[in-house]
């Protein structure tokens, strides 16, 4: 019997031993190649990291492998949806999309952080305001929707239109630093800085996550009284035991500074508290978390095909609870938006409330359905997996902080604001006063790189000189940059009152898709079945909106692909 008992736990101590070999060392305080402490050097930056929390509002989307484009029978032959293969990175999505009253609060946040009548930022505010006369119809009465749609409480929960792409990104750049400030808010190091009578958040003082990362010091022009104590730096020498002198507990006193003065240091991106940058999601992103292919997953295998966000080849319910209603809010028919009164088919005649219906899946709300929305991407007809087929994305930019003469960072203030004329004669400030000034990168940064040789990247073989007869010429040598597409060109000439002249381009054009056309996915209230296919895919320049488009943010998965506390079966 003794020797049974030590038999078992002798093969009990076996088995928890080759676990944790066949597991992995999980990182110490110490390094396995030095000896040395990591708090010897990094301040303990990291000690306390527990993996990635999940944004607020949003889900966590694991990735995987699927078929982008159509898989159904395309009745109407798109050719700009052919099936190709592609991966896609864990990323979070948020589960809804940004609603009225979310929206608001960003405007209400411009509006005090850059006054409409000051004249230094006087553009600022108004490129942000939704185009709320997108709700206008030559033949239609619905004026009041332009009056009350954007602020009205009844519509507090119903998506945001109105928004172009490029104010939808502008949003998330401004969703990146509240969320960020927030977190040190919490954490103890950063004080709540609308709450302090002594400081103004106006202009280049506020946060910006950025700017704090490259230098804590740029923030509010150097003020120290913006942040709490920080984070216990480890580097500093363990305290001397024993008796001090008088001078000694002076000397100590000093240098530890007031009662909740900044004593320790401030957060790293090695501390794993801040979040990621908030984006608009790619196209690839998008379709993946909407088709939600997990749920006819058995094993390794798909077992079926999807064409909308659900399963099923219908929009209608087959519950029997709620048999014959229908699965999203989109156009039932000519002159038939939202059924016959009293049997409300998808209980809306225009747009409706976020999270009116089910989740997919992935548990995100109204994928297919209510209003279409912004996605990263520049629209090509072609999607070139044999270029890329992991994690697709057209449109890419690569660009650099841009460092002074004395080697610091460049934070733009009220007079080095650059503004840009869209398009359709809108202004927009390029950089906003107290970001990070960024310039492109040049050649000698891409030197002897082989995965990419230039800063601007949008065109990438389809546009730019390697895609045309004359691959073989520097680009720089041309008088005129090739053009790939005949697209419209808008008059840049500038009149007496130093703005934009309006005009249209006269000349005859055969196509709109240029690089300033964003991709559309997704069906709305206004289109019919048609276009609730997650595969299907719609273009609109990215300074215009409509009253039917929207938009929803997403962020990187850092580490593994999923919470689950699995391993890899080989």
């Amino acid at each position: 019997m003794t020797k049974n008992r030590i038999f078992k736990g002798f093969l009990l101590a076996t088995i928890v031993i080759s676990i944790v070999s066949c597991g992995g060392k999980r990182s110490s305080g110490t390094s396995t190649l030095t000896g040395w402490s990591f708090n010897d050097f990094d301040g303990g930056a990291g000690n306390n990291y527990k993996g990635q929390p999940t944004p607020p509002g949003m889900v966590l989307i694991e990735g995987g492998t699927f078929t982008m484009g159509h898989v159904q029978d395309d009745v109407m032959a798109d050719w700009n949806t052919t099936p190709v293969k592609m991966q896609v990175r864990s990323f979070y999505m948020d589960e809804a999309e940004v609603t009225n009253r979310e929206y608001r609060l960003f405007l209400e946040w411009m509006e005090k952080v850059y006054p409409p009548d000051n004249d230094n930022y006087r553009n600022i505010y108004s490129s942000v305001l939704p185009d709320t006369l997108v709700w206008r119809n030559t033949l239609g009465d619905a004026e009041l929707l332009t009056e009350t749609y954007l602020r009205h409480p009844a519509y507090n929960d119903y998506p945001v239109v109105g928004i172009s792409w490029v104010q939808a990104n502008e949003y998330c750049k401004w969703r990146t630093n509240m969320v960020n400030e927030k977190i040190l808010m919490d954490k103890g190091i950063l004080n709540p800085l609308f709450e302090t009578d002594s400081l103004t958040v106006e202009g280049k003082n506020h946060f910006d996550t950025d700017v704090y990362l490259a230098d804590p010091t740029r923030l509010f022009d150097g003020d120290s009284t913006i942040y709490k104590k920080g984070f216990p730096d480890l580097t500093k020498k363990k305290k001397r035991r024993g008796r001090r002198t008088r001078g000694e507990k002076r000397t100590r006193r000093s240098r530890r500074g007031s009662k909740g003065a900044f004593t320790g240091r401030h957060a790293k991106v090695a501390d794993g508290i801040l979040t990621q940058k908030f984006r608009l999601p790619t196209e690839s992103e998008w379709e993946y978390a909407a088709k939600a292919l997990i749920e006819n997953r058995e094993y390794n295998n798909l077992r079926g095909r999807k064409k909308f966000s659900w399963n099923g080849r219908y929009t209608r319910s087959n519950q029997k609870r709620f048999r014959g209603d229908e699965m999203a809010n989109f156009k039932l028919g000519k002159g038939n938006y939202s059924g016959l009164a009293g049997w409300s088919d998808d209980g809306a005649d225009i747009t409706i409330a976020v999270r009116s219906y089910k989740a997919n899946a992935y548990g995100l709300y109204d994928m297919t359905g209510n209003v279409a929305e912004w996605v990263a991407d520049v629209y090509r007809p072609i999607i070139d997996n044999d270029a890329n087929d992991f994690n697709y994305y057209r449109g890419n930019s690569y660009s650099k902080k841009h460092i002074d003469e004395n080697g610091k960072v460049v934070v733009i203030d009220e007079n080095s604001i650059i503004y840009d004329t869209l398009d359709n004669g809108l202004i927009k400030a390029k950089n906003l006063p107290g970001s990070l000034k960024y310039i492109p990168i040049t050649k000698s940064d891409a030197f002897m790189r082989d995965n990419y040789e230039k800063s601007y990247n949008v065109n990438s073989q389809d546009g730019d000189i390697s895609s045309t007869r004359k691959y073989y010429i520097d680009e720089e040598e041309l008088e005129s940059k090739p053009r790939m597409y005949n697209h419209p060109v808008i008059p840049n000439e500038i009149g007496e009152s130093g703005y934009r002249k309006q005009g249209y381009d006269k000349k005859l054009r055969t196509t709109l898709i240029s690089d300033k056309t964003r991709v559309i996915k997704g069906g709305s209230w206004n289109d019919r079945a048609y276009w609730l296919d997650p595969a299907q895919r719609r273009y609109l320049p990215e300074y215009m909106a409509t009253n039917y488009v929207g938009f929803r943010c997403a962020t990187d998965r850092l580490g593994p692909m999923s919470d689950k506390k699995r391993k890899a079966h080989n």
